[in-house]
């Protein structure tokens, strides 16, 4: 269930409270919730995955992205959980998996990694970022030169 971006990078499409254990169990320090409350009948409230993981000693936090894209602010909520999650593993979940794909890649090629390796990683996950490639590239420009 749990897709593998990076070594510390896992996502996945919406998460129960039973995979907060699983997720502990393969060093998982920090969740991070990409989907809205309600975003469909039936899914697991964003409350209910944060009660689990602050019982598995897990920190939690909600940046929900809708279908209308992304904001700054989202990118940066992705950089705090990467940092929140310290030496550990960083899982973050939507209801696919992909928008949190494409939000971890927005948030690395703003930071100034390659957007290349950024696609291959994504792709070998079985995620395709082709849809904020040109964002990702734009992001990256932004910063030459800063990092």
């Amino acid at each position: 269930m749990f897709r593998q971006l990076t070594d510390a990078i896992f996502v996945s499409p919406q998460i129960s409270v039973a995979d907060v254990e699983q997720a502990r169990a393969i060093g998982v320090t920090f969740i991070l919730n990409n989907r809205p409350d309600d975003e469909e009948p039936g899914q697991v409230n964003g409350a209910e995955i944060e009660a689990a993981a602050q019982a598995a000693g897990i920190g939690y936090a909600a940046v929900p992205v809708t279908h209308g894209g992304f904001a700054p602010w989202q990118i940066d909520g992705m950089d705090e959980a990467l940092r929140a999650s310290g030496e550990g593993k960083l899982l973050a979940y939507c209801r696919s998996g992909t928008r949190s794909t494409l939000l971890w890649a927005l948030s690395r090629a703003r930071d100034g990694e390659n957007g290349d390796a950024l696609a291959a990683q994504a792709a070998a996950a079985g995620y395709d970022i082709g849809p904020v490639r040109q964002i990702m590239d734009a992001l990256a420009a932004g910063n030459a030169g800063t990092n």
